[in-house]
């Protein structure tokens, strides 16, 4: 049995991973692509989720562009992350067909609806798209979300807040405002599996290839940033648990954003010893078994060779 899943992203090298995962897991029924503006500009996001299912000869997968910018804030890329394609690394030839002429949240509402709802949406970018899916479709309703964004603990933007949050606060409030099945893969976890190359070495083929080129250009932000040598595939954490729910441990609390503060802006406060009394309405991750991630996602990335 399969779980259908529409990948929401921002590619970025972690997304172009998380979608390639997701393509390589028989458990999971990838219904299509959205782009968002978070990593780089929507149309250099856009372009890039084309590129890398032209690489693999994918362009069965439909794309449909969707938020260009935050619902209320100013746009920001991590061009100093990703770099000014959003996708530095691999010499990848410019995408080979245009998006959807349908508009992400449409492109999702009908999806979801097809679907009569037993859909779980992954959303690994800002969460623009789908607040404003839940704004103007509210009968459109995915069973589940898993989204990559957050932390108990940690910022990777601000001290305080992960980027994804970060750029669209409001639309995150909406979303975990929202009622729906909501897991958090966060920081917390996602920083305790990096990718080392020692892993880089055990891929195969062209796919392998692409991906070392990737990493090449990732990995030197975070040995800059944080001294690693290895880089967390934060995207992929988010589509791995998915297919492998036991490769996170979740703790079901109350989350809130913050979108009062500048100094605490998306910040996900999350209540995990229950000291607030906030009412559930999240699975947050807070550990991961990160060898049998990391196996996995080699295993899955050598199936293209």
């Amino acid at each position: 049995m399969t779980t259908p899943i529409l990948l929401d992203c921002d590619p970025g090298h972690d997304d172009a991973i998380a979608l390639l995962l997701a393509l390589a897991s028989p458990e999971l029924e990838l219904l299509g692509v959205t782009t968002v503006a978070g990593n780089q500009t929507l149309d250099k996001t856009t372009a890039n989720a084309i590129r890398v299912l032209d690489f693999i000869g994918r362009n069965d997968v439909a794309v449909a562009a969707g938020a260009d910018r935050p619902l209320l804030r100013d746009v920001y890329v991590a061009a100093h992350v990703h770099g000014e394609s959003g996708l530095d690394g691999p010499d990848l030839p410019p995408p080979q067909r245009a998006p959807s002429s349908e508009h992400a949240v449409e492109f999702l509402a009908r999806t979801i609806r097809e679907r009569a709802g037993a859909v779980t949406l992954v959303p690994t970018g800002p969460l623009t798209n789908v607040a404003l899916l839940l704004a103007l479709h509210p009968d459109a309703r995915p069973e589940r979300i898993v989204l990559m964004g957050g932390a108990v603990a940690e910022g990777n933007v601000t001290p305080a807040a992960e980027f994804n949050i970060w750029c669209d606060p409001e639309a995150a409030a909406r979303v975990f405002a929202s009622g729906i099945d909501i897991t958090m893969i966060g920081l917390d976890v996602t920083h305790k599996a990096l990718f080392m190359p020692e892993h880089e070495a055990r891929l195969e083929g062209k796919v392998g290839e692409l991906v070392r080129s990737l990493l090449s250009f990732y990995g030197n932000f975070h040995k800059q940033q944080y001294g690693w040598d290895g880089s967390p595939i934060h995207d992929a954490v988010a589509v791995a648990h998915v297919s492998h729910p036991d490769l996170v441990e979740t703790k079901n609390r109350g989350v809130k954003i913050d979108t009062e503060s500048e100094l605490s802006r998306g910040r996900t406060l999350v209540d995990l010893w229950g000291r607030a009394q906030w009412e559930p309405n999240c699975h947050v991750g807070v550990d991961i078994d990160a060898d049998a991630f990391l196996d996995l996602l080699v295993e899955r990335l050598n199936t293209f060779a």
